[in-house]
């Protein structure tokens, strides 16, 4: 395992279609999806507001755009900017297909509604205060695992939003992390609970050290009051924490197995549980619902 084998830019072009198809692969990461979009449903400013003059939304970190399609077909105008070329490939040619299968909103459709490019978190091409909205979800923001960079990267979030604008931010959860190597690669990988549950760090020195099988791509998995700590002090007011699978969390092959009635029993507790701090802290996604 090298360090550019755990690089995300080449993780997630390597990853290809397997992320479009994350969030509607069985019952949790459904949860997950629909979770957040209730809150991007609840939170966002009405896409018609304005008339003529259209609501604009950036997805930073959007990946294959399963999020900015929602968006485009709520009615908003969204960017996507991903830091993996092939990611936006994907999310380009999921918005022409969407236009082409009749799914259009409006004169203008999906496709037309939805803008792609390639671009760091850390130093997003946009000028200041340009979208109504900002959206980081799925866990970009955990890749950047460096402390000064990720500080960073939450200022751009902050910077091209105006003032007062919802920001939508979700990451990866420590606890999820550590419960990854508990249940799947404990035999191999143990050496990375203590340092993981220390700092929430997963490198590709470290995997070098004290793991023996293949690594994912780097990343910092959050506590839910480190994350609201680093959004306060970039100057967000963080109104809501939400655990979008909480106690889901990892199960998603007994979940795929189980019936309909088990699954939606499971999804009406997750839904009642996601805003329960201790459910946050466990969610393997948790999202902040903030102001700019």
């Amino acid at each position: 395992m090298t360090d550019a084998d755990m690089d995300p830019r080449q993780y997630y072009d390597e990853f290809g279609e397997d992320e479009w198809e994350r969030l509607d692969r069985d019952p949790v990461t459904r949860m997950e999806f629909e979770n957040t979009t209730d809150y991007l449903a609840g939170y966002l400013p009405d896409a018609e507001s304005r008339g003529d003059d259209p609501v604009r939304v950036l997805d930073a970190g959007g990946g294959a755009g399963r999020y900015a399609l929602w968006l485009a077909e709520q009615g908003y105008d969204v960017t996507l900017a991903d830091i993996s070329g092939e990611q936006v490939r994907i999310a380009r040619e999921k918005a022409d297909e969407r236009e082409t299968g009749g799914h259009g909103v409006g004169e203008r459709g999906v496709c037309g509604r939805v803008t792609t490019g390639q671009a760091d978190l850390r130093a997003l091409p946009f000028d200041s205060g340009v979208f109504d909205a900002v959206c980081c979800l799925g866990g970009p923001l955990s890749h950047v695992v460096d402390d000064g960079e990720r500080a960073a990267a939450m200022a751009e979030l902050r910077r091209v939003a105006t003032a007062d604008s919802p920001v939508f931010v979700s990451v990866i959860g420590r606890f999820a992390m550590l419960r990854d190597v508990l249940k799947f690669a404990l035999d191999d990988s143990h050496g990375l609970l203590a340092p993981v549950a220390e700092d929430g760090d997963y490198t590709a020195e470290r995997v070098a050290e004290h793991a023996d099988g293949e690594g994912w791509a780097e990343c910092h998995g959050f506590r839910a009051d480190e994350l609201e700590a680093e959004l306060e002090a970039t100057g967000f007011d963080v109104e809501r924490l939400v655990g979008l699978e909480n106690v889901a969390n990892r199960m998603k092959s007994e979940l795929a197995e189980a019936d309909d009635e088990a699954v939606e029993s499971v999804r009406e507790v997750v839904r009642a549980l996601r805003e329960d701090r201790t459910a946050v802290d466990f969610s393997e996604h948790m999202l902040a619902v903030c102001r700019a």
